[in-house]
């Protein structure tokens, strides 16, 4: 499984009035992101439930140990 080493700002991003957010060329560039590639997002909520960030991470890389992690702990959300 892939790990990360570090974290830093890349890019201020904007959602347009479609609701659509634009990836900027360097940032795919550096990332590897082709069109088509499939992101999976995961979110980070407050006290309140609000979600408060939101981390986007390759769908090829999610592998069966974190599934085995999220899994369980999804469940529980939607129990």
């Amino acid at each position: 499984m892939k790990t990360c080493k570090a974290t830093k700002i890349e890019a201020v991003l904007t959602v347009d009035s479609k609701g659509q957010i634009l990836l900027p060329k360097e940032l795919r560039e550096k990332a590897n992101i082709k069109a088509g590639e499939r992101l999976v997002a995961i979110t980070g909520c407050d006290e309140k439930g609000e979600i408060c960030c939101l981390i986007l991470v390759k769908a090829d890389i999610i592998d069966e140990q974190l599934k085995a992690i999220l899994s369980p702990m999804l469940r529980g959300v939607l129990q």
